[in-house]
């Protein structure tokens, strides 16, 4: 078996297995109420909806805060995006918030897959390891920063920033491509200098003392997208209610997040793992370093990416964002 094969029977096993916890999860203590639950999931599909543990998706509080009446949601947490992406792929979930580039190259590979709502806007952040020798962007040339994903924002990001410090990102440091959640154990150990990544593995190295902030991604690109809910065109196709109703489900959460960050901060933990005091740190301080607000996909957003993506050589390739983005559903869900 080689990677790729055993990658996606990974995936599809994984999928499963929180399928399967979930629905134990919903235990009954009488027969008719297992019968009446029995029913209701009948009549009511499930739609998997993919997800890291960032703080980019925390609008995924809207599975715990909203009664979906279409369908039942069901959120399936992974930890790296080459898992995600595959799941997406091969239909083991019906949506999933990946990143902006994850998600183009999906399309440009022919994976039926429609970016209906933007998860959020900045929320990145540039974290050194701590010592006298790492002060400022200049200081990374020579070393070792990691990056969740070849085809990420934070790859344009990174790109961005050292180049306009003069320093260039493919000869004059070490790019390596690792999971969020591994970043902040790797600069804690030394294995990496620096990295990128959405928060709160920025805030948890901040409050562990490991790491500091060098920049963050809102002072390197104003208010830029990240992670995208993609959706299955079958799921928009033969059940556009339940993706009407999903998109606003998450646009409530989002706005919810924006006004309440303490209360965003402890429900995330169902949903992100991390302890409330990093997820408020990171929605609070600074203001705005994440925000949750004008979340309807705009072509122009989708094009600044792409065209940073070719213009870094992060790819070759263009699609017709056209084809690849439905708005009306955050449209709706915003009154706009």
């Amino acid at each position: 078996m080689n990677r790729r094969d055993f990658l996606k029977k990974s995936v599809y096993m994984a999928v499963g297995l929180a399928g399967g916890l979930s629905l134990a999860g919903c235990g009954t203590s009488t027969a008719q109420q297992a019968g009446t639950n029995a029913g209701q999931a009948k009549n009511k599909p499930t739609v998997k909806i993919g997800y890291l543990p960032i703080t980019d998706h925390l609008t995924m509080i809207a599975h715990g805060q909203t009664e979906f009446k279409q369908f039942t949601l069901e959120p399936v947490k992974f930890s790296g995006w080459p898992e995600l992406a595959e799941a997406l792929k091969g239909g083991a979930i019906q949506g999933a918030f990946a990143l902006t580039p994850i998600g183009m190259s999906l399309k440009q590979k022919g994976v039926p897959v429609k970016a209906v709502f933007l998860g959020h806007r900045n929320g990145s952040v540039l974290t050194a390891k701590v010592g006298p020798e790492l002060n400022k962007v200049e200081d990374l040339r020579g070393k070792t920063i990691a990056i969740p994903s070849r085809f990420s924002t934070h790859n344009i990001l990174i790109h961005k920033v050292l180049t306009d410090k003069g320093i260039n990102p493919n000869n004059d440091v070490k790019l390596l491509d690792m999971s969020p959640p591994e970043m902040v154990n790797a600069l804690a150990t030394g294995k990496v200098d620096a990295f990128i990544v959405a928060e709160p593995f920025g805030g948890q190295a901040e409050m562990q003392k490991v790491g500091k902030v060098l920049v963050l991604s809102k002072d390197i690109w104003r208010d830029h997208i990240c992670c995208v809910l993609n959706v299955q065109e079958e799921l928009v196709q033969k059940n556009p209610e339940a993706v009407e109703e999903l998109v606003g489900g998450l646009a409530k959460a989002a706005t919810f997040i924006d006004n309440n960050p303490q209360e965003a901060a402890k429900l995330s933990l169902k949903y992100l793992g991390q302890k409330q005091e990093v997820v408020e740190h990171v929605l609070t301080n600074p203001k705005g370093r994440i925000t949750f607000a004008n979340l309807v996909p705009d072509i122009k957003d989708f094009t600044a990416t792409q065209d940073y993506l070719v213009q870094f050589g992060i790819t070759k390739d263009k699609i017709d964002l056209a084809q690849y983005i439905d708005d009306r559903f955050a449209r709706k869900a915003f009154g706009v």
